[in-house]
């Protein structure tokens, strides 16, 4: 089930993802080299900072590949329903075929999700029941980079010590101003964005609902929580094993858990 490879025809969604893509290899690529290797040269970080940042760095991007083209949950054209459930599917009024109570149909996608919470053109895919997992990895690693990177840009005018700057006629440090203000602006857009997103998910997973569920209002005690805050969140991972949360270089295994089990949307 997570090991499908889901690829979205949208051009929009590319444009969006390869500018994420962008401000990674931006940040990747000229932050060790002003930054942290230059400074290490000369005594003033530890190789601990290099490594954690290009750990945070590795993170980031494989749950971002992984979320892009990771099955988001998209059904089968004739799934097979078992009879304990039955009552707990319907007929999606746009594709007519039969689907979990908690599904969604993706116009941008062209079919149903298993418990769709929304389409991001960032990770230009689905983010629904197999790879929601991953889209808050994604969101978490942002978050973590983001904010690495601009501690790194603050300590590097205020608090390190001046390099030496033996290469001067070097591009990275004959505009390595630019280069650092371009790092910092992009990393408070980001930064930004990125943390409110998160809370929004983090809220939907503590009260067990989709941003879809949330915008439709369609069942008036959807907002109250229902399960102790482990299980949702075991439920979205697919594992009990809180350290296993962190990991994007495994296989998600769902948990069995009935769709009726939380509520009937």
């Amino acid at each position: 089930m997570g090991r499908r490879i889901h690829f979205v025809v949208d051009p929009q969604g590319w444009c969006c993802m390869g500018l994420i893509i962008f401000v990674w290899l931006y940040n990747t690529i000229f932050i060790p080299k002003v930054i942290l290797f230059p400074h290490y040269e000369e005594g003033h970080i530890s190789l601990v900072a290099i490594l954690c940042y290009y750990f945070c760095s590795l993170f980031c991007i494989a749950s971002l590949l992984r979320a892009s083209v990771a099955d988001p949950g998209k059904l089968p054209e004739n799934p097979k329903i078992p009879i304990t459930e039955r009552e707990y599917w319907e007929l999606c009024n746009k594709c007519n075929m039969m689907r979990p109570k908690r599904s969604h149909h993706c116009s941008r996608c062209g079919h149903c999700v298993r418990r769709m919470d929304h389409h991001c053109p960032w990770i230009n895919n689905c983010v629904g029941e197999d790879n929601h997992w991953l889209f808050l990895q994604l969101c978490f690693y942002t978050q973590i980079l983001s904010s690495y990177t601009l501690i790194l840009d603050f300590c590097h005018y205020y608090y390190f010590f001046p390099l030496k700057k033996e290469n001067w006629d070097v591009f990275v440090f004959r505009h390595e101003l630019a280069l650092l203000r371009i790092s910092a602006f992009m990393g408070l857009i980001i930064l930004g964005g990125i943390s409110g997103l998160f809370y929004t998910q983090l809220m939907g997973i503590f009260t067990d609902t989709t941003s879809i569920e949330k915008m439709s209002n369609c069942c008036e005690d959807i907002s109250r929580p229902r399960k102790p805050w482990q299980q949702t969140f075991s439920e979205v991972f697919g594992t009990h094993w809180k350290i296993l949360w962190f990991i994007p270089f495994r296989q998600r295994q769902p948990l069995r858990v009935p769709y009726h089990f939380a509520n009937h949307v």
